[in-house]
């Protein structure tokens, strides 16, 4: 039997990597994101995102020989996070 913190059905992979988010009124801010799923990631950023916000994301890999993953999330949670915010994100689709 799995326990508690193996539960999930995909594992995270945890990312330490610039990523290029744009909301849903169009405007365009960076962030990091740190870890990444098939289905999620989490994200640090400056200012507060609203619960239930729609963000197109561009991360970038760390090498050339991958290219940029492009999806599109909804914010289910942000929380304080030292001098920004941490938010929880569930992945929609990726569009490249």
């Amino acid at each position: 039997m799995k326990d508690y913190s193996e539960k999930r059905d995909f594992h995270r992979m945890q990312v330490e990597s610039e990523i290029e988010i744009t909301d849903s009124k169009g405007n365009t801010f960076s962030g990091t994101c740190k870890d990444l799923s098939a289905t999620g990631m989490q994200m640090l950023v400056r200012n507060p995102v609203m619960v239930g916000e729609e963000l197109t994301t561009v991360l970038h890999p760390s090498s050339d020989q991958f290219p940029p993953l492009e999806t599109i999330c909804e914010v289910i949670r942000c929380e304080p996070e030292g001098e920004g915010f941490l938010l929880g994100t569930n992945i929609s689709e990726v569009t490249r």
